[in-house]
């Protein structure tokens, strides 16, 4: 049996159990929604997100009402429903027909479904990349084939995972709920970096930027001599230390400006196009 249907016989069986409780309590909260049952996605199976978990996604993702929030495999909805009752613009993308018309009835019974939208459609195959926030349950192999697109979305776009991480691509913050008894319990979040990667020029030299995700290293160069430089990126927030002096700036397009130790201000204008 290969890796993936391992991980989907995992899931349906862990499935069985949270439906067991869950959706019982779900078709008997809502007279008028008919709970669909188990689900075996296209990708993946559906098993619903714990309610402290939901929250606590919400939570490192700092979601408010200025928000548009994208959930892709939105299941019953639970993620886009606590998005709305945020204040937030909140979409949930769907492969299965039955869970998305569950999902639009417990909007309405929640009263949110003037700021909510369920569409059905492949996650593969959908425009997500206008989202202030984005937020996943899927398994680690499907995080990797929705990679590129995610690092292309604006930087500062902040990604939730329900468990399951994006290999090398280190998450910006984990939170693991010790106090929860469900199997997933874990929530990785990360923010979308600028990209930096490149040559970048200043009036007395030069900075060469070698870029891995939101770390970033490589030299400065001025009146012939090479420092090395070591930071990170915060979306379009650049910091970085390099002989001594701490050096924090704005990510705009093909320009850098910022400050470093003591006030000096300084402007970086991009000389080679930037790579992921």
């Amino acid at each position: 049996m290969g890796r993936f249907q391992f991980s989907r016989c995992i899931a349906i069986a862990l499935f069985l159990l949270f439906a067991a409780a869950d959706g019982y309590a779900r078709t008997n909260a809502y007279e008028n929604c008919v709970s669909p049952g188990g689900q075996a996605g296209k990708d993946v199976v559906w098993v619903p997100t714990p309610q402290a978990l939901v929250d606590t996604m919400l939570d490192m993702a700092k979601v408010t009402s200025s928000d548009y929030v994208i959930d892709l495999g939105s299941g019953d909805g639970r993620m886009v429903i606590a998005a709305a009752k945020r204040g937030a613009t909140a979409l949930g993308v769907e492969y299965n027909p039955a869970l998305v018309e569950f999902a639009r009835c417990i909007a309405t019974e929640e009263g949110v479904d003037t700021n909510t939208r369920f569409e059905e459609a492949d996650i593969f195959k959908y425009d997500f990349s206008k989202a202030d926030v984005l937020t996943l349950f899927l398994l680690s192999g499907l995080n990797l084939k929705l990679r590129p697109k995610i690092l292309d979305m604006q930087p500062g776009t902040r990604i939730v995972s329900n468990t399951f991480d994006m290999e090398d691509w280190k998450p910006d913050q984990t939170i693991r709920l010790s106090e929860h008894s469900s199997s997933f319990s874990t929530a990785h979040l990360w923010i979308v970096p600028a990209k930096v990667n490149g040559s970048w020029k200043f009036e007395d030299g030069q900075i060469s930027f070698k870029q891995k995700f939101q770390e970033i290293t490589g030299t400065v160069t001025m009146h012939g001599q090479k420092i090395q430089l070591a930071g990170k990126l915060d979306g379009n927030n650049i910091s970085f230390t390099a002989g001594g002096a701490e050096y924090a700036g704005l990510v705009s397009g093909n320009t850098i400006s910022g400050t470093r130790t003591g006030g000096d201000s300084w402007t970086l204008t991009r000389q080679t196009s930037s790579k992921k």
